[in-house]
């Protein structure tokens, strides 16, 4: 804990490559999952070999992907570019499963309904089914964030990885409190964007409060 306080302002640095390795990536998945997964949603078997490639690629190994990524891409190993692109490219194998799980949770009576008032496909999905989707889908976008800012600690191997860096150069110097330091705020730091997430998820669904409390005071009457 020493080490960290000392070098509080080098672990901010890491913290703010560590995040932006993590997010965007984030943000990229969600660009293709969400319109991706609603399109697939309803057709099975277009749906089940997208399922299947987006598992396959989940499997890749991280530190693999890292390495080959540049020769195939075209960019230097050492560009922090190199672990976005992985780390979407996982993203996007996670989200794009948990898309059209979050559609099926719609209640039918409530799609049937949107049907017979003349909604469009498109209007249905964006203005009735995604939004009554937010709670599932929250819930898989916070478990992908945490694996980002879990993953990208691996880039560190290859001379990339925010707070992962304090891995390498911890056991280069021998020096478990770095390590340590390391582990503490990556951490810490999954913790508080996890947290962020599921508050945002509240905020975005008003609707789960109430019926939560509704239950809540039946089971006490």
């Amino acid at each position: 804990m020493t080490w960290l306080f000392e070098n509080f302002g080098v672990v901010v640095g890491y913290t703010k490559t560590h995040l932006y390795l993590s997010l965007v990536p984030l943000f990229v998945g969600l660009l293709i999952a969400i319109p991706l997964g609603t399109v697939i949603r309803n057709t099975r078997w277009v749906r089940r070999i997208t399922l299947t490639v987006a598992s396959i690629a989940f499997t890749l190994p991280s530190l693999a992907l890292f390495v080959t990524i540049p020769a195939v891409v075209g960019l230097p190993v050492l560009d922090p570019l190199n672990v976005v692109i992985a780390l979407a490219v996982y993203s996007t194998a996670l989200l794009v499963r948990a898309v059209p799980e979050a559609l099926d949770s719609v209640p039918f009576a409530v799609v049937d309904s949107a049907e017979a008032m003349g909604y469009s496909t498109l209007r249905r999905a964006v203005t009735v089914e995604l939004p009554l989707a937010l709670p599932v889908l929250i819930a898989n976008i916070r478990v992908v964030a945490v694996t980002n800012i879990s993953l990208v600690s691996v880039g560190s191997v290859i001379g990339i990885g925010g707070l992962g860096q304090l891995f390498t150069q911890g056991y280069q110097r021998d020096y478990p409190d770095q390590i340590f330091a390391g582990i503490i705020s990556i951490v810490f730091l999954a913790l508080v964007f996890d947290a962020a997430l599921y508050v945002l998820g509240r905020r975005l669904t008003p609707w789960t409060r109430l019926s939560t409390g509704s239950s809540t005071k039946k089971a006490r009457a």
